[in-house]
């Protein structure tokens, strides 16, 4: 894999979603840039009537890029459902149901197999180990390739790691100097030898790379070095661990191609102690 995906989510988004032209422009811009992980899912979409929106979305940028598609690795994910009316987020964790969302991707992304395919939240009303399950049965028919869990603990890891029978490839969870809680998920995926896919790894900061309080140091070492906070964000999540790779969401080329050149960017051991 790359050393940075693409989080191709907030280009279904509604009320901040681009055209689709300039959506497909971002993607191309990611690819022509050496990435080789898009992350996607069913529930992305700006409406409950939309489901697979943002798969459809990917699943045309491809077919319509120049490159060798099959470098690419496309990682959904079901287990999430939207509301209707306000466009919440419900969780359906039913392996029953996991199936069904599984083979609706498959459409979506018009594959026979999906790369990787990720659980994407667990549901408090569904044993963890039924969900699993499911993922295991979707590994043994062929129609994922590799398996995935988001939004997990230290136990879920390690419990989808047994069930899967050694087969799980990677964790999604949120990650990013303002939200450090899943330290101890990754120090299970380095473990484990699982990826570890921080998602919101930039934490909300802004254009200016403002984070508030501690966090205005990234800014400082930006300004010093002569690059974006935001570089200099990934470059740092990139030196936390060896199996980390982010993922940032961008709608923008110019977006993703500057998260991109966070790989080259190599932080002295100050600048991390600094950065925390």
């Amino acid at each position: 894999m790359s050393a940075v995906g693409l989080g191709a989510m907030p280009m279904s988004v509604r009320g901040h979603m681009p055209d689709e032209a300039q959506s497909i422009r971002t993607v191309h811009a990611a690819l022509d840039a050496g990435v080789t992980l898009i992350d996607t899912a069913d529930a992305y979409t700006p409406s409950h009537t939309d489901v697979g929106h943002n798969e459809r979305l990917v699943a045309k940028a491809l077919a319509s890029w120049g490159g060798d598609g099959d470098r690419v690795l496309v990682a959904t994910k079901g287990g999430h459902t939207r509301v209707e009316g306000g466009g919440g987020w419900e969780v359906d964790g039913r392996p029953e149901y996991l199936v069904r969302a599984c083979e609706a991707s498959l459409k979506a992304l018009g594959v026979e197999a999906i790369g990787l395919y990720q659980h994407h939240r667990p549901d408090p009303a569904v044993p963890y180990e039924e969900t699993i399950g499911a993922l295991r049965d979707l590994l043994d028919a062929g129609k994922i390739r590799m398996a995935g869990i988001s939004n997990a603990d230290p136990e879920q890891i390690r419990t989808a790691q047994r069930i899967l029978g050694g087969r799980l490839a990677s964790v999604q969870n949120e990650y990013s100097p303002r939200f450090r809680s899943s330290e101890p998920e990754v120090d299970v995926c380095a473990d484990l030898g699982l990826a570890f896919l921080p998602w919101s790894p930039l934490g909300g900061m802004s254009e200016a790379g403002e984070l508030g309080g501690r966090h205005a140091v990234f800014a400082e070492v930006a300004a010093e070095r002569g690059v974006s906070p935001q570089r200099v964000c990934i470059a740092w999540e990139l030196a936390r661990s060896p199996v980390m790779i982010p993922i940032p969401g961008a709608s923008r080329p110019s977006s993703i191609l500057d998260c991109v050149a966070a790989a080259d960017l190599d932080l002295t051991e100050s600048e991390l102690a600094r950065l925390g």
